[in-house]
This record gives structure tokens, C-alpha cells and sequence, in this order.
């Protein structure tokens, strides 16, 4: 009897519902908290700007006394950094970009609307009329005190540090960084630059894991390539265990003799193995090592790289406490004709900007030992099962 391949979205919903996010948190400065997630929400105590500030270098004037070609006296100068005395009835303030508006004054009038008074001493022409709150950032424009800025769970990227800091906050709580521990399994594995010998590959798997998770702002810790024994496997799997807290394994669940994670894993804790209807990637093992969240990845490169990106990474985004967890998506249109099989494919894709849509362009070669598609690629297009793609067909495609 043939067993029954589970759905992906199925499978991602099953692990979202067994995860319990971390709750260890870490206070941290600016400087040290991009791609960290938030552990509290931020809140503004001020309002941004904190007052009203002119937008434009030009006049500051009392909108209802200027009148189309009126010729006024500049009675004060106002550099942004400065606050300047009350506007006197009558006369104009020069004004710089940021500067706060003085007392008495509504508008500004930007410099090229003006023009010399000639002899007329420190005077100038105002061209045009004004009108109340023309050219002038009112206080709290951007943020009110009181406003919720960033949610509890975000990842903090650049912008996200220039917001917080455009507040006055910094150094923010934030959750620590998951420590994740890798481990490659299989006698044939070699570490480069070491010279291959009949039989033996390189290790390429770990170096595509820990930069993935590095990018997630997690720290990893690699347990090497384990030789295929239970006794190395054991050693291995307890100190991911004690080290770390998730352990993923590349290769090494499926029946066969020399494939002994299953075995210590089952032993050390539980493991379910899923069938999934997925392509690259069928099976995929989770399960924990003596508490900690273990995954048993595929160990064919494209297949490890595809279910990571589609399968564990929403895992370990609420894992490690975000609230982004779903893979963004997008809609571009295929260049490329291509029938689906029995399982969801992504298939590795260039997606290139055109005039009028986002055009996707298939590599030839979509086996899931061609590693060099991952590294061609910039996104994976989802293909539904049993779906036949013809040009001009919009599809979901996901960013690398």
C-alpha cells in the first residue's frame, strides 16, 4: 500500500501549531539590533516632529499680512537648531529647512517665490500670496505621542533602527537569537578543499544551512559530518541537544542500514516522518532530542535548500518569536512551458523585471543535485500539482 503524500500547507500548519515560541529575551543598542526580533512592542513617547517645522528653505510669515509682490522686512534669521523669538506683526522671518516655526507666524514661503527689494534695505518681495500650513510639517506629523510604531515580533531591519531612534529610544528588548546546530550525515561526505576520493562528495549542505540561518539572525553550531554509527550519531544528536536549541540533520531518516538518525532520535525522543507532497524535498523528518525541536531534512542539496526555505523557515521564524512567519509571495508570469506532476514543484526561476510584469524564467536543469540552479536563481515558483504552465501563466514566486 502506498502511503499518502501530505499536502505542504498541511505540514506547515502542523509545525506552526507544535511550535512554542522562545521567550529568553535581551536588551540591546541600535548598533547591535538589526535583524533582531522585537520582544515588546515600541511605543513613542514624543511626538515626531516635535514641533512645527518649516519644509523648505524660504520666509516664515503670518499668511493673513502678505499680499501678492508686498515688500516686507526680515526681521529674524532662523537656522534649523535655532528657535526664534516671536514673529513682529508686519515683517518676514528667513527660515531654513527643519527650523521651528516662531510663535505668530503659519506658513513659509519658499525662496523661489521671493526676490531681492533692492535698495530697500533688509527687505524682500514676496511674489505670491500664502495660505495657512503651506510648506510646514505640523507637529506629530509623522508619529503622535502615544503611537504604537513597532509590533511585538518584528524583524529590525535598517529602517525600522532609524524609526526607533527618530524617537529618542536607544536600546530596545528584543529575543535572543536561536542557537541552531547542524549536523551532516553520510560517510561519503568530505569537507572541502580536502581531495575526493571513488565514491565521496563534498559537503556543500552546511554551508548553504548556516548561511540561511545566518541571514534569520540565528547563530549556529556545526556538529560536522557524523560518521555513519549509532554511537557517533548519539554523541552528536546529545550535544546538539545540549548546545543548541534545534538541531537540523541533512540525510540520514530514511530505512536504510547505514541510516541511523531515525533510530537514536526515537530513541532520544520522538520523530515523525512525513511523506510530502512536495518536489524537490518528499520526505522530511520532526521530531525532538531530548527536548530540543529536531528536523531531519532531505540530503540531496536542492531538496535540503528547497524544504528549509518552504517548510522549516516559518518554524523557526516563530520559533525564534516573529511575527511574520508566511513566506511572501508575489505574482509574476511565466516565460517557460512546464506540466506538473503528482507533487507542489518549486522550481528555480529567474524573475527579471519587464515593462509590463515580473517575467520568470525557468533553469533547464531543475534535478535536485543541480545546486548551481539555486545559486542561478533569484526565486522559486510555485507549480500546483497536476498544473500545466504556459507562457503568459501568473504564478506565486518566492523571493531568495
Amino acid at each position: 500500500m502506498v502511503a499518502t503524500l501530505l499536502p505542504v500547507d498541511h505540514v506547515i500548519a502542523e509545525l506552526l501549531a507544535k511550535v512554542s515560541p522562545t521567550r529568553e529575551t535581551i536588551t540591546c543598542l541600535l548598533d547591535d539590533a538589526l535583524g533582531r526580533y522585537l520582544a515588546a512592542d515600541i511605543t513613542s513617547v514624543v511626538d515626531v516632529p516635535p514641533e512645527a517645522n518649516s519644509a523648505m528653505d524660504g520666509y516664515a510669515v503670518n499668511s493673513s499680512e502678505i499680499v501678492e509682490d508686498g515688500v516686507y522686512e526680515v526681521s529674524a534669521r532662523i537656522p534649523a537648531g535655532s528657535v526664534g523669538a516671536p514673529l513682529v506683526a508686519g515683517t518676514v522671518a528667513r527660515i531654513f529647512t527643519g527650523a521651528p516655526i516662531p510663535p505668530g507666524a503659519d506658513a513659509v514661503v519658499i525662496q523661489e517665490d521671493t526676490e531681492s527689494a533692492g535698495d530697500r534695505g533688509n527687505c524682500v518681495a514676496i511674489k505670491v500670496a500664502s495660505v495657512p500650513g503651506e510648506n510646514v510639517r505640523p507637529r506629530g506629523q509623522d508619529i503622535s505621542q502615544g503611537t504604537t510604531i513597532l509590533k511585538r515580533g518584528r524583524r529590525l531591519s535598517p529602517q525600522d533602527l532609524g524609526l526607533v531612534a527618530s524617537v529618542g529610544i536607544a536600546q530596545v528588548e528584543v529575543f535572543k537569537p536561536l542557537t541552531i546546530s547542524i549536523m551532516s550525515t553520510g560517510d561519503e561526505l568530505i569537507e572541502p578543499p580536502n581531495s575526493l576520493q571513488p565514491g565521496q562528495i563534498y559537503n556543500s549542505n552546511r554551508f548553504a544551512l548556516a548561511g540561511l540561518l545566518k541571514n534569520m539572525g540565528m547563530n549556529v553550531v556545526d556538529l560536522g559530518v557524523i560518521e555513519d554509527t549509532p554511537e557517533a550519531t548519539e554523541k552528536a544528536l546529545r550535544r546538539g541537544a545540549q548546545e543548541s536549541d534545534c538541531i537540523l540533520s541533512t540525510g540520514g531518516v530514511s530505512v536504510g542500514e547505514e541510516d541511523h538518525v531515525r533510530a537514536v532520535v526515537e530513541n532520544l525522543g520522538q520523530l515523525d516522518i512525513w511523506r510530502i507532497a512536495i518536489k524537490p524535498g518528499k520526505p522530511l523528518a520532526f521530531g525532538d532530542v531530548l527536548g530540543i525541536p529536531f528536523f531531519g531534512l532531505p540530503g540531496n542539496p536542492v531538496s535540503t535548500f528547497v524544504t528549509f526555505i518552504i517548510i522549516a523557515r516559518p518554524y523557526l521564524v516563530a520559533y525564534q518569536g516573529g511575527n511574520q512567519v508566511e513566506n511572501e509571495f508575489y505574482v509574476g508570469e511565466a516565460e517557460f512551458d512546464y506540466k506538473g506532476g503528482g507533487r507542489r514543484e518549486y522550481l528555480r526561476v529567474q524573475a527579471v523585471a519587464s515593462r509590463d510584469a515580473v517575467v520568470l524564467r525557468k533553469f533547464s536543469k531543475q534535478g535536485s543535485g543541480v545546486m548551481s540552479s539555486v545559486s542561478w536563481a533569484n526565486a522559486l515558483v510555485e507549480v500546483e500539482i497536476g498544473q500545466h504552465v504556459k507562457p503568459g501563466d501568473k504564478l506565486k514566486y518566492y523571493l531568495l
